[in-house]
């Protein structure tokens, strides 16, 4: 069986060191073993397994109460699925809501960057173009600000 040091778990999971005893500590994983003779951690690939999702559903934006309930459903097996789905469908919502979100920001920089550009060529017809687009746009980022 090979064990990881602290530095190689954080490097082969994409979590920093800090996030791994964090996750420790707050019992997102854990225990970890300890060598015998320095305490130094010792990440088995089990541990390595549970850190990859976690990290996975860091990355996604979910929080460490979820991650919790994740990590106990997960302990459950099918008997949480249904408390798995309805998990990760709310964070799917809240990341659809994010894309769209950015969406509506991206289409307000690109057509106020072609105001400027018709700016920048002194061209006052597509000038007025790109200004009634960004017009049009600022309703939906309106929106989006006050969601």
């Amino acid at each position: 069986m090979s064990l990881l040091t602290i530095q190689q778990a954080a490097r082969r999971s994409g979590l920093s060191e800090p996030t791994l005893r964090y996750y420790e500590e707050v019992g997102l994983i854990g225990p970890i073993a300890r060598d015998g003779t320095s305490g130094h951690r010792r990440y088995r690939e089990a541990d390595l397994d549970t850190l990859q999702v976690l990290a996975c559903l860091r990355a996604m934006g979910v929080g460490i109460e979820d991650m919790r309930t994740y990590q106990r459903n997960r302990a459950l097996g099918n008997e949480a699925a249904s408390a798995q789905r309805d998990i990760l469908l709310r964070h799917a919502e809240r990341v659809e809501l994010e894309i769209a979100t950015l969406g509506v920001h991206l289409e307000y920089l690109r057509r106020k960057a072609a105001l400027w550009d018709a700016r920048d060529r002194g061209d006052a017809a597509d000038e007025a173009e790109a200004q009634m687009q960004v017009q049009r746009i600022l309703p939906d980022l309106e929106r989006v600000v006050r969601a």
